[in-house]
């Protein structure tokens, strides 16, 4: 059997043919897809017979902005429109990890939301992220990891960086060290 350890496979889902109210139903409702779709291109009766376990991590998120879910915009002046609206106002991340036991068939999954305060961002800067393409292809059309946003965060929770990771360990059942 091949070196499994970091193995990156696209679920190549229609995410958009899956809907919930609520980003948190949303996000796991993803993420369960996701590892499904994965599922079934996967010999998991390979994984069966191993020694130790394997897991599949997927995840999804959602940017909420006055209450409604944003996914990945369809077209720039979308993104434009997202973005703008972000400007010196808010807007919460909502992402979801489904940890999946190749071995036992266990599944768990956690959902985190986070908070995000923005200053004004000038057009100059989201003409510059749309030109660049990348916030096309994300949920919200929101990169707050980006050179050109990070100037324009007011205000982030000092666990975002976090958020992955914990939603990972509590997954597994672990608690996390850190808030």
């Amino acid at each position: 059997m091949e070196d499994k350890t970091s193995q990156f496979k696209s679920a190549d889902i229609d995410e958009k043919g899956i809907r919930k109210e609520k980003p948190e139903e949303l996000v796991m409702a993803l993420a369960e897809a996701k590892a499904d779709a994965i599922l079934q291109r996967l010999p998991v009766s390979d994984y069966v017979k191993e020694a130790e376990p394997t897991l599949l991590i997927t995840s999804d998120q959602v940017v909420v902005y006055e209450g409604v879910i944003r996914e990945k915009p369809a077209n720039e002046e979308e993104a434009h429109q997202f973005i703008k609206g972000y400007s010196g106002g808010h807007a919460a991340t909502v992402g979801s990890v489904l940890v999946t036991n190749l071995k036992t068939g266990f599944r768990k999954g956690e959902w985190d939301r986070v908070e995000i305060h923005f200053h004004e961002i000038p057009d100059e800067v989201i003409e510059k992220l749309i030109e660049e393409g990348n916030v096309l292809h994300v949920a919200g059309g929101l990169l707050i990891e980006h050179p050109l946003i990070k100037p324009y965060i007011k205000q982030v929770p000092r666990h975002y960086r976090q958020t992955f990771p914990k939603l990972v360990l509590l997954s597994l059942g672990l608690s996390p060290a850190y808030g």
